[in-house]
């Protein structure tokens, strides 16, 4: 080997890294993009039913249809607005007439009557408090500097919705354009089988998405009757908050429950800790914990292995692995990913006996 030829290699291998480097820090300086373009993709996966029944069996045509869909989205949208800002603004005003110091004092009001709780049973909690220095890792400084971001983000949330809307608008309309200028990238000795597996993938992905909003809101309806059964306070929101938690593959839902548990304790903070509160949240907390066994073994079993045409078991193991590698991201993923995986297996490799037995549904 050359003088020559080794340097050429070396250059070649640096352009390549540069290149890769540079594309990479472009992605992440447009990642706001790339995020608009991932919900888009959903909405528009979601969207497709929508508008197929909406050109096959009320016979709009396809621009009517396109509109009537994204509009479909735009009152979702508006709906949860509607129901959540008036709370939302309530709470604010409830938030901007305490300061930090006196949200600190209440925290630790609470935390008095659970000590005093612990201790007609017998339990010495003021020492283990003490000892574990508990009051002063209390530091509640942080909320201001939270709400400032979270105004942030909902200034920026318009900008976002309307590009994503925009975005899924011509998803919607130009699906076939994408098609029919994808197929002439596609080697011409696999165009079949790419254009089947885009086919089952936008299917069975589709069916994915929808059954997710279903089981989502079974989830919502089922918290939301177990706050108002209790009587607890912004029942709405929390069933909501708690819900959306259960994107999350068995996570998510353990974090829910702890959460309306502990959003429960602080909305009675006035009542007697001992004859209100803690019952309460007891009887929230195991309510929670039915609703989970109720989604875990009836709902989501059931709409994630027919949306995707997978067995729970088999759902249940690739969810574990997947967050096992990738943490949360991965838990979320991993059905999807999955199901691109298994589609396209059966359709390069179809005779492989594992993906026979895989796929033998699809």
């Amino acid at each position: 080997m050359t003088s020559k030829i080794l340097a050429n290699g070396i250059l070649r291998a640096l352009g390549i890294t540069v290149a890769i480097a540079l594309l990479l820090y472009f992605l992440y300086e447009i990642q706001a993009v790339i995020i608009y373009l991932v919900v888009a993709l959903i909405l528009t996966l979601i969207g497709n039913p929508i508008l197929d029944f909406l050109k096959r069996r009320l016979k709009f045509n396809h621009t009517l249809a396109t509109v009537f869909t994204v509009f479909f989205f735009v009152l979702i949208i508006v709906g949860f607005l509607m129901l959540f800002i008036p709370l939302v603004i309530d709470q604010g005003q409830n938030l901007s007439l305490l300061n930090t110091a006196e949200i600190e004092t209440n925290s630790l009001r609470l935390m008095n009557q659970v000590v005093t709780y612990l201790e007609n049973h017998h339990i010495d909690a003021k020492a283990i408090i003490k000892n574990q220095k508990v009051s002063s890792i209390i530091n509640i400084d942080f909320i201001p500097n939270f709400l400032n971001y979270l105004v942030d983000t909902i200034s920026s949330f318009g900008v976002g919705l309307a590009s994503v809307l925009f975005i899924t608008f011509f998803f919607l309309y130009d699906r076939r354009l994408f098609i029919n200028g994808s197929k002439k990238l596609i080697p011409d000795s696999h165009e079949e089988q790419i254009l089947n597996s885009l086919d089952k993938i936008n299917y069975l992905l589709s069916r994915y998405f929808i059954g997710l909003l279903i089981q989502l809101f079974i989830v919502f309806i089922l918290y939301l009757i177990v706050l108002l059964i209790f009587d607890v306070e912004n029942a709405i929101v929390i069933a909501f908050l708690c819900g959306i938690l259960n994107i999350v593959p068995y996570v998510g839902p353990i974090i829910a429950t702890f959460l309306a548990a502990i959003l429960t304790m602080i909305n009675n903070l006035g009542n007697d800790f001992q004859s209100e509160t803690l019952p309460t949240t007891i009887y929230v907390f195991i309510g929670f914990c039915i609703v989970q066994v109720i989604d875990n073994n009836v709902s989501q079993p059931f709409i994630f292995s027919k949306s995707v045409s997978s067995h729970p078991l088999e759902i249940f193991l690739v969810i574990l692995i997947a967050g096992s590698l990738f943490g949360i991201v991965g838990m979320i993923i991993a059905v999807p990913f999955y199901t691109i995986l298994k589609v396209i297996g059966k359709e390069f490799f179809p005779d492989n006996i594992i993906i026979k037995l895989l796929t033998k549904n699809i």
